[in-house]
């Protein structure tokens, strides 16, 4: 299956990129890829190792901008703008490898999040007048909050790495829902947690959905975590999508086992199922 994809944009969606390639000199790490996103969904986009899938976050959020191909988030073109000014308009993300201010308190790495809104200028902050004295007080406040709401609150005044590791994932989730986005896109978010972590990261990522009332995109390589809480994936192989559906027709296919496993593999899966159904 070319697992072709019809866009039926509407009210609901929220970003739709169409036919998007990225080269780099003779190589094309992404081909044609196209991809919509309704309101409150949560996706997942997998594939093995270089399939592309950062690549596609990273045009997604300007760090790179596509060779060819449209990227419309609530229907503004966002193609190759600059990745603050994205963040600006509510795509945030995270990394798979953690990307903290490791030397600075817990605390501050959320109210970092606040200050593109801080509403105060240049020379407010040089005078320490009144009004940079509330912004900063009301940026405080705010971040406590959202500590609190990752159960991070007692940990506000140490070093960020200085936490555990599934802390520093909880942190660096808690700074980009600070900068209050409407899109969340997690790079890997499971990788390096153990099983009990993993359960947690996954109720964790329901709650922030409905808490935050967010859409979100993620990749992973965890298929417990990836089949445990996405609606529909997304599944790519040597840049080019291969596969779209639920998980259970993503289990199901004959091409993503192939990707994941090599050749043959998927007769191989199917003649071991019958067996077992036997």
């Amino acid at each position: 299956m070319d697992a072709p994809l019809t866009l039926h944009p509407d009210d609901e969606t929220v970003l739709e990129a169409t036919n998007l390639t990225m080269q780099f000199g003779g190589l094309r790490a992404v081909n044609n890829f196209s991809l919509l996103l309704k309101r409150g969904e949560l996706n997942g986009l997998i594939g093995p190792n270089g399939a592309g899938k950062t690549t596609v976050f990273n045009m997604l959020t300007g760090v790179y901008t596509p060779t060819a191909g449209v990227i419309s988030f609530l229907n503004t073109d966002i193609t190759g703008l600059e990745p603050f000014r994205i963040n600006q308009l509510g795509i945030a993300r995270t990394f798979q490898n953690i990307r903290l201010f490791p030397s600075l308190t817990v605390l501050d790495n959320v109210r970092i999040a606040y200050h593109p809104h801080a509403g105060y200028s240049l020379m407010d902050g040089i005078f320490h007048n009144n009004k940079f004295e509330l912004k900063e007080k009301e940026m405080t406040e705010k971040a406590q909050d959202f500590l609190e709401v990752f159960s991070l609150q007692d940990r506000q005044g140490e070093i960020a790495k200085n936490l555990p590791y599934g802390e520093q994932r909880r942190l660096e989730i808690a700074r980009a829902l600070a900068a209050e986005p409407q899109l969340l896109l997690l790079d890997e978010p499971a990788a390096g947690m153990n099983p009990n972590e993993s359960v947690a990261l996954m109720d964790l990522i329901h709650f922030i959905r409905e808490r935050f009332e967010l859409t979100i995109l993620l990749i992973e390589h965890q298929m417990r975590v990836v089949m445990g809480i996405c609606e529909y994936i997304t599944v790519m192989d040597f840049g080019e999508v291969i596969a779209r559906g639920t998980p259970a027709d993503i289990q199901a296919n004959p091409r993503v086992v192939e990707a994941y496993l090599g050749p043959g593999s998927a007769a191989l899966s199917e003649k071991f199922s019958r067996k077992k159904a036997l």
